[in-house]
């Protein structure tokens, strides 16, 4: 017999026997339970691959009591590990209920929630692992067309004796819900029958008219009600590459197999998973949050959970100025009303070019012309995180990783030179946002966070989250510590309320850095994890380990002095710095330090021993400035600073975590007491672009500091961004404002730019051999750059839009269509 046909045979005779089985077990004749065991599974398998879909069906009930009749008693046991993320969506919607009780938009046990296509009531009875289901709402309603699956809810309900909740046997599309009054005096007009939440799990892609049912959903909600949906989905992420409402596309992309084979796959059992039914939610809601996750038990199903509340923020005469007051703010200008709003909406791009806008309102205005949602950022419970394209090339190229998991400034140096007040309006590099979160303790009027990579601002935002979620015992673990056993947990069940959709996307997918056993936590992450791994491995190869646990114990100086030789003749020996230190790899991959400005610290060397440029080309001599540097760094590090308990930046290299002694101010207990009341971010604006784009769309002559870091040195001499820069510095502050700056030379050449556009510049700190700067040691000088008097733009025959063309933005470009759109 041909092998192919006794295969045939085989599983035609296994299908048969196993369908013979079934019937068999089923029979009033034997007494055995098949709603448990193995016969949960056979019963399931059949149901769902062997057994006829009725041909005969009338309509969508008919077919869908043919597909669940069989199987709707074992239903939620054989679900639980299919259809997964419906417990996130509902920790997400009840931790936005729970925020909206605090803020007074609603009251707890007056909400009103109804869960379309709830089946047997799982999603109700799992809510209550967030919410009291009947303490918390007034009433719950779950709309089903299938009387099978709602006669499992209703025993499910009458067993939990919860009568706050309510099985309605309805179409999803026409579905009606008992007139309520919003205020028992009340009387006539005082009812309604909308809803604070609508929730839908896995039912979506069953409904095969679902415009007409999202289409009626909008009318359900109250002006502050959310919709939760949860659900398999395919798509190609260009579909979605020019929205800029559907809050991020972190992890969309499915590729084009998987599209065809789960499309193919879901589509056996009338499952459908055209992108166009997520699609058609994020054009009728605005998006809070979105998330997209695939279930890797089952092979990769793809699936998304979606936040959502009413798109038009216009609801109510005292939103409509909504975004012309976030624009204020964001661009720090007077807030000025708009007395036409209709027109001004017409005549968007026109006026974007006669004043100083930011990119959230041009592309908010974009958006409403065209009836589409705004940008996610409008619909948060914050608006410190702006609107930014996660699609452009420039975010990209940092391919989902932060460089910096602490930041390498000393905020008491900045402090005193500083000494910031409640005026002062700040712009300052983000970084990991340890030195925002130092600044804002000291209570200025705004301050502006500004970085290029999204995810250091990822970072930056989860730290406000926490001081506005948790309590202090949590943080120190979360940043402290670097690792939380429960961080998932927090993130979607606390957190989740004051992130960006892009932030709690980006931590979703990376909750793993916190919670990994065999992980070192948050402080080996980032492109810095490589200097302190390889740190870790050579102590431990060389045996040093005891070594360094002495020195991050040493109780004086004199004792760390000590113990220092031991550890410094292998992190500071030669063939080590031959090998890996004095290399361009190690410089930008580890260090975080560019070419250019690797460049400056061999320049500052040959001018320092009188070497002539022809011999920079020797790698000897190059990799012998890069030793000397460290070794200018580290030895007085040891000398100066007390590491136990002072220098918590060598501590964490050391060790890979703060200690209660020796950690930065912003996780003192002081310091979260501060942060964590009411309005300690509202001054905050995180901006995700370049220093000079920002600058660009903020009100001239606005700004009292800018914090620019070391920035400066990543610039190429040869080019005019430099020049540029201190050009846009200069418009965008005061008289008297000053930029603070460090760099790795002792002379750094853009310092001239700044002297040649108004700034008097001052070096505040040097670092000579032998001797530290501060607390980091890291940069050769600091410099206070004191703006002293205007500059004409148009000076030595450039605009400011020419120069703008050193990095690719032009102040006339900005007002153009197609940058709206982007």
């Amino acid at each position: 017999m041909d092998p192919l046909h006794l295969n045939i045979a085989i599983v035609a005779f296994a299908v048969f026997a196993l369908v013979a089985l079934v019937l068999l077990l089923s029979s009033k004749r034997l007494k055995v339970d098949m709603d448990h065991g193995v016969f949960t599974y056979i019963k399931f398998i059949y149901a769902n691959f062997l057994k006829p879909h009725d041909k005969r069906a009338a309509g969508q009930q008919d077919a869908l009591e043919s597909f669940y009749r069989t199987q709707a008693s074992v239903y939620d046991a054989t679900r639980h590990r299919l259809l997964r993320g419906r417990e996130d969506m509902l920790g997400l919607v009840a931790a936005q209920l729970k925020n909206q009780v605090e803020s007074k938009k609603i009251q707890s046990g007056k909400a009103v929630w109804v869960d379309v296509g709830g089946g047997t009531g799982y999603n109700i009875e799992a809510m209550s692992a967030f919410v009291p289901v009947n303490k918390f709402f007034d009433q719950v309603y779950l709309v089903d067309l299938s009387p099978s699956l709602c006669e499992v809810a209703r025993q499910r309900f009458e067993r939990l004796g919860w009568k706050n909740v309510k099985v309605l046997c309805q179409d999803a599309r026409s579905f009606s819900l008992p007139v309520r009054q919003i205020d028992p005096k009340s009387i006539g007009s005082a009812t309604t029958d909308r809803v604070d939440l609508i929730t839908m799990s896995y039912s979506l892609s069953m409904i095969p008219d679902y415009y007409s049912v999202v289409d009626s959903l909008t009318s359900r909600l109250t002006s502050n009600g959310l919709l939760g949906v949860c659900d398999f989905y395919v798509q190609n992420i260009v579909d979605v590459s020019c929205r800029n409402y559907i809050g991020g596309a972190f992890n969309r992309h499915v590729n084009w197999l998987g599209r065809i084979f789960w499309r193919a796959w879901f589509d056996f059992d009338r499952v459908n998973l055209e992108a166009a039914r997520r699609d058609y939610l994020e054009y009728k809601f605005g998006t809070v949050i979105s998330a997209s996750d695939r279930n890797y038990l089952l092979g990769g199903i793809p699936f998304y959970i979606f936040i959502g509340c009413p798109k038009e923020i216009e609801s109510t005469p005292s939103s409509r100025d909504t975004i012309e007051k976030l624009d204020a703010t964001f661009t720090e200008s007077p807030y000025l009303s708009p007395m036409n709003h209709k027109l001004e909406r017409q005549q968007a791009v026109e006026q974007s070019t006669r004043e100083v806008r930011s990119k959230a309102y041009e592309s908010a205005v974009i958006n409403l012309s065209a009836n589409l949602p705004l940008p996610s950022s409008f619909y948060q419970n914050h608006h410190y995180r702006i609107y930014y394209n996660d699609m452009l090339p420039k975010h990209t190229q940092f391919q989902n990783e932060y460089i910096y998991a602490f930041t390498w400034e000393d905020p008491r140096v900045d402090h005193r030179l500083l000494n910031i007040n409640s005026d002062d309006v700040i712009l300052a590099i983000t970084s990991a946002g340890d030195n925002i979160l130092d600044y804002l303790q000291k209570g200025p009027k705004r301050v502006h966070a500004v970085d290029l990579n999204p995810n250091q601002n990822h970072l930056l935002e989860l730290k406000v989250a926490s001081y506005l979620a948790l309590g202090h015992r949590d943080m120190w673990k979360i940043f402290g510590e670097g690792k939380h056993p429960d961080f998932r947990n927090l993130l979607i069940s606390k957190l989740s309320p004051h992130l960006s959709s892009q932030a709690f996307q980006y931590w979703l997918q990376h909750s793993h850095v916190f919670t990994n056993i065999k992980g070192h936590g948050l402080y080996e992450t980032g492109g810095s994890r490589h200097a302190i791994r390889m740190i870790r491995y050579l102590l431990n190869i060389f045996g040093l380990r005891s070594q360094v646990d002495k020195l991050c114990e040493a109780q004086t100086i004199a004792e760390q002095r000590a113990i220092w030789p031991k550890i410094r003749s292998i992190l500071l020996s030669k063939p080590l710095n031959w090998a890996i230190v004095s290399t361009e790899w190690f410089a930008w991959k580890a260090a975080g330090v560019p070419r250019n400005q690797r460049n400056m610290i061999v320049d500052d060397y040959f001018r320092r021993n009188g070497l002539t440029s022809d011999m920079k080309q020797n790698k000897d001599v190059s990799g012998q400035s890069i030793w000397e540097y460290v070794v200018n760094t580290l030895d007085p590090i040891v000398k100066d600073t007390l590491i136990s308990t002072d220098n918590y930046f060598y501590y964490l290299c050391l060790r890979g975590h703060f200690s209660r002694r020796c950690h930065p101010t912003y996780l003192s207990p002081q310091a979260h007491v501060r942060l964590s009341t009411p309005g300690a971010f509202d001054g905050l604006r995180i901006h995700t672009d370049e220093i000079n784009e920002v600058i660009n769309r903020i009100t001239p002559g606005t700004l009292t500091i800018a914090v620019i870091m070391d920035s400066m040195d990543w610039f190429d001499p040869e080019e005019d961004a430099a020049i540029a820069q201190a050009c846009r510095l200069n418009h965008a502050l005061k008289k008297g404002g000053r930029v603070l700056l460090r760099s790795a030379s002792i002379e750094p050449w853009y310092i001239k730019h700044f002297e040649d556009n108004g700034f008097s510049a001052e070096r505040v700190g040097a670092r000579f051999p032998g001797t530290s700067i501060d607390r980091v040691n890291m940069y050769a000088s600091t410099w206070i750059c004191t703006k002293i008097q205007d500059v004409d733009p148009t000076k030595n025959g450039r605009s400011m839009s020419a120069l703008s063309l050193s990095d690719n933005t032009t102040v006339k470009r900005s007002s153009s269509v197609e940058d709206l759109q982007i």
